[in-house]
C-alpha cells in the first residue's frame, strides 16, 4: 500500500484479491460464514449470529469481538447488507446508515476456479481509531495510514487461509 496521506473523512479503502481453484460455491460457503472469520484474522476472537439468524441473509446481524495490542479489546455489530450467494457477501459495522466500517467478499467464476477479493471502507461513522485521532490529530494521516496498511496484510492473511480451505476440501 502506498502512502496516500489520507484522513479519515476521506473513507480510505483497501483491496486484496487471490484466485481460487475451487468453484464460487465452495468459496461462498467460507466467507459467507462469519463464524469462520476468527481462525482466518489476528485481530477477531469470535463471532456470533443474533435475533435467531442462523446464516448470512440480508438485514442478518452479528456481534464480533475483536482484540489489538493498541487498542485493546471490543465488540461491533455488524449487518449483512449485500447477500448473493456465490457472488458477494458485505457487511456494515455498527450503523448500517452510517457504517464505522464496510466490508465486502466479491466472487468471480475464473479459469475454471474463483476469483476472490476483500474489499474495506473506513468510515464514514466513528470507530476506534477516531480515538486515536481524537488524541493526536496531528498524526491524523499516518495513524489512518499504519490501520489500512495492517488491514491489507491481515486482509491478504485471510484471503490465504481462504483459498486454503477451499482447494482442501
Amino acid at each position: 500500500m502506498e502512502w496516500t496521506g489520507a484522513r479519515y473523512a476521506d473513507q480510505p479503502t483497501v483491496q486484496v484479491r487471490t484466485w481460487i481453484d475451487a468453484g464460487p460455491e465452495r468459496v461462498w460457503r467460507i466467507v459467507s460464514d462469519v463464524t469462520l472469520m476468527p481462525e482466518m484474522s489476528r485481530e477477531l476472537r469470535s463471532v456470533e449470529w443474533l435475533d435467531a439468524a442462523a446464516g448470512p441473509t440480508t438485514g442478518a446481524r452479528f456481534v464480533g469481538r475483536s482484540e489489538h495490542e493498541a487498542f485493546g479489546e471490543w465488540a461491533t455489530t455488524s449487518t449483512v447488507v449485500e447477500c448473493e450467494p456465490g457472488r458477494v457477501f458485505a457487511w456494515a459495522v455498527e450503523d448500517p446508515a452510517c457504517p464505522s466500517a464496510l466490508w465486502r467478499f466479491r466472487l468471480e467464476a475464473e479459469d475454471g476456479g474463483t476469483a476472490l477479493s476483500q474489499w474495506m471502507r473506513l468510515g464514514p461513522g466513528r470507530s476506534g481509531l477516531s480515538f486515536a485521532i481524537d488524541r493526536m490529530p496531528e498524526k491524523e494521516e499516518k495513524i489512518v495510514f499504519v490501520r489500512m496498511r495492517e488491514f491489507e496484510r491481515n486482509m491478504t492473511a485471510t484471503l490465504e487461509h481462504v483459498k486454503r480451505l477451499a482447494e482442501a476440501r
